[in-house]
């Protein structure tokens, strides 16, 4: 009877890979491969997955930090009756009678303040707004910030958000975040596939040392978080450059589309108004009357006034509460008369709107509050652990001079065709909905292919081992 002898330590050689056998599973033949390209992946795209994970925590905790840093502006001392709406928007007017008035947001709750929003205001950002907070209870005005986003994200957080999905490089910078979200599903799924088909005994952590301990921590925290790491990154994808305009193309088709309520005005438009134009948030029906009438189909805080765009359109209020329950109905009211003309309600949004809306608050840390926020800095750490520990293990395959030994090259070939075939046809469809992966993918497997026949023809090709 002969025996296998069984390495003591992490330092021993490891034997050469036997040629692949007749009649291997599929699952083993793909190891090497996915061990490849785990790796590569790893050392590759780690430094980009390294900055979202930074800038993402930064981002989850940036919520309750805004709070913090932005107290006088947010909140005020209870009074015992709030005051109109439109005496509010009058006095943000007072203090700022330049720019047009985009949307009001009356206070959402007791203590908290009136945001006015202006649009076309000197040294504000064009895709920013200037907001204006007042006193619900008082009408004065405590101070303006810039704001952006439907989510009301004031300056620290706009700057961490765009820092986040761009580096503040604008369009060229999104692909970076694109480029991440698109790799992070594919290491984490390898990871697992890696992980669980290793024997139970070598996932064992305790007594171990070196790589091994490396390798064990690595794998086992990786597994925990690895659904999180794919729903953080197909969340992501969805308003990305590229994969977010297919995945909006591919919705469109299905009749998946975000709806949105109308905004045309009664027969009545452009009669009886104080003027007509676009952004006049006092004209016609009036803010209170608006307000009141959205009350009465139930529109009930946080809501967001967004005054007629222009003579044939109608006020809209709509609610933007993005924790759960979503709160995302909305009706248009006729400037002229009061009436409701329009009612959508968020409970007839398409399913696929529906996940799509939640899964954005969810990765965004909106949807459960501080609890969600929590999850995502915890994430965002354990991300950073992971590719750490990556490189660690890399710098622990080195032998002598040698810095991180790469895993050999080849093992596509190990791969049989009915498997092989449809594994680049999949290749080629994620080339086209998801392009910051497909085509790095493609030319990973081309130079993997033109760099095993120059080592065959060279006399040099071999097979690394499918262990890690």
């Amino acid at each position: 009877m002969t025996t296998t002898p069984t390495p003591t330590t992490d330092d021993a050689p490891s034997p050469p890979a036997p040629a692949p056998a007749q009649g291997r599973g599929a699952s083993s033949t793909l190891r090497p491969l996915v061990l490849r390209l785990h790796f590569y992946a790893g050392v590759l795209v780690a430094p980009f997955l390294l900055v979202a994970a930074l800038t993402g925590l930064l981002y989850a905790a940036s919520f309750q930090a805004e709070k913090i840093v932005y107290d006088h502006e947010l909140t005020v001392p209870v009074g015992d009756r709030e005051l109109p709406v439109s005496e509010q928007v009058a006095a943000a007017r007072a203090a700022r009678p330049d720019g047009e008035i985009t949307a009001v947001r009356p206070s959402p709750e007791p203590g908290a303040t009136t945001r006015v929003l202006l649009s076309g205001i000197p040294g504000v950002d064009p895709g920013h707004t200037l907001a204006v907070f007042v006193d619900p209870y008082t009408a004065k005005v405590r101070g303006e910030l810039e704001q952006y986003g439907s989510t009301g994200a004031l300056p620290l957080r706009t700057w961490i958000d765009e820092f986040h999905r761009d580096l503040h490089l604008g369009e060229p910078g999104r692909l970076y975040s694109e480029f991440a979200a698109s790799w992070l599903w594919v290491i984490a799924c390898g990871g697992l596939v890696l992980w669980f088909s290793r024997r139970r005994t070598q996932r064992k952590l305790r007594g171990t040392t070196g790589r091994r301990r490396t390798l064990g921590l690595h794998g086992g925290v990786g597994a925990w978080v690895a659904l999180g790491f794919v729903f953080l990154s197909a969340t992501g994808l969805t308003w990305s450059a590229y994969a977010g305009a297919h995945i909006g193309d591919l919705r469109t088709a299905l009749g998946q589309e975000t709806p949105a309520v109308s905004a045309a005005a009664g027969e009545h438009a452009g009669h009886g108004t104080a003027g007509g134009a676009g952004g006049d948030a006092a004209h016609g029906a009036g803010l209170d009357r608006v307000l009141a009438a959205a009350r009465a189909e139930g529109l009930d805080n946080p809501v967001e006034i967004v005054p007629p765009a222009d003579e044939g359109s109608a006020y809209v209020v709509q609610q933007i509460q993005r924790s759960w329950p979503t709160k995302q109905d909305a009706v248009a009211v006729d400037p002229a008369t009061g009436q409701v003309t329009d009612v959508l309600r968020f409970e007839d949004f398409p399913v696929l709107a529906k996940l799509t809306r939640w899964g954005i608050d969810l990765h965004t840390g909106s949807l459960f509050g501080l609890v969600n926020q929590i999850a995502l800095m915890l994430l965002a750490l354990c991300l950073i652990l992971l590719i750490l520990w990556g490189y660690r293990m890399w710098w622990q395959r080195g032998r002598g001079s040698a810095f991180g030994r790469p895993i050999p090259r080849g093992a596509w070939q190990q791969v049989p065709p009915q498997v092989l075939v449809p594994l680049l046809a999949l290749v080629a469809v994620l080339g086209y909905f998801v392009p910051l992966l497909g085509i790095p993918l493609a030319a990973f497997l081309a130079a993997d292919i033109v760099l095993g026949e120059i080592a065959h023809r060279r006399g040099r090709r071999t097979y690394g081992p499918a262990s890690r």
